[in-house]
């Protein structure tokens, strides 16, 4: 399957959820947009940033990217197929959403495609609530489930506990939220169905999110839940900063700060 198709897909998806998140913001009569800022990287390739400041979302980001070059000696080191040949092409979709409301989870999900000398999927999504709500999680992890259970039974199980294992504060000893499925590396010699499979990863987020922001964003909430919030984004930026792939990826290739750092919410708080 040619890279262009797939980084083309994305595109499309991104444009999707930009819809739809836009969408959820006129539900409360928001007229927010996507704030949109194209970029280009010195080594080859760019991308487009998107933000949204509205009622329902605080912050949303959803970027697109699309960079080829050549990876550093030191971290091609750390990427398979770059043995013998450093240049690489990796296309994708980040996704971080951080509400408004404190009722309402906070969100993250990316879907990339990546080629050195091998080719491979990787992405996944994760849900973090100030308060957790068992039905709420199970929501979305069953979404993930269908999803990977209609390709190989073996994948959700295995790739609920690499996310667990993942998105995991070691400094704090918990969690950063409820979890979701992770997966890299993912090549199973069949490039349509692995790109499939990855796409389909996206849409399930795209429609399971909508319905957790929709069941709980007109919920009244007081200061001390305000403060709640602004003390768990603390969480997001201390594992975004110190310990995300995403995030060591985007700055060990030279990609654009901004866009790298759009996860960061907007408001945080320390105790």
């Amino acid at each position: 399957m040619d890279r262009q198709d797939i980084a083309l897909a994305f595109r499309e998806f991104r444009e999707r959820l930009i819809a739809t998140l836009e969408g959820i913001e006129r539900e409360v009569g928001s007229d927010a947009c996507f704030y949109r800022k194209v970029w280009d990287r010195p080594g080859g390739g760019g991308g487009e940033m998107g933000l949204l400041h509205g009622q329902v979302f605080e912050k949303a980001g959803v970027n697109y990217s699309l960079v080829e070059g050549e990876f550093s000696q030191e971290f091609a080191a750390t990427i398979p197929g770059t043995q013998d040949d450093r240049r690489f092409w990796a296309s994708g979709v980040s996704v971080v959403v951080h509400p408004a409301n404190p009722h309402v989870p906070a969100a993250h999900m990316n879907i990339r495609h990546l080629v050195t000398a091998e080719r491979w999927f990787g992405g996944g999504a994760d849900l973090t609530p100030v308060y957790a709500d068992d039905l709420e999680t199970a929501q979305f992890h069953n979404a993930f489930k269908v999803v990977c259970d209609a390709v190989n039974a073996d994948y959700y199980p295995k790739f609920k506990a690499w996310c667990d294992r993942y998105f995991y504060l070691p400094h704090r000893q918990e969690p950063r939220g409820v979890g979701g499925i992770f997966f890299d590396q993912l090549a199973t010699g069949q490039v349509a169905d692995d790109f499939r499979f990855t796409l389909s990863v996206g849409d399930a987020f795209e429609q399971v999110y909508a319905q957790l922001v929709r069941a709980k964003m007109h919920r009244e909430f007081t200061e001390s839940q305000r403060q709640d919030q602004l003390i768990k984004r603390g969480r997001y930026v201390e594992f975004n900063l110190l310990h995300d792939r995403g995030t060591l990826f985007g700055l060990k290739t030279g990609g654009n700060i901004e866009a790298i750092l759009m996860s960061l919410p907007p408001t945080v708080s320390w105790p």
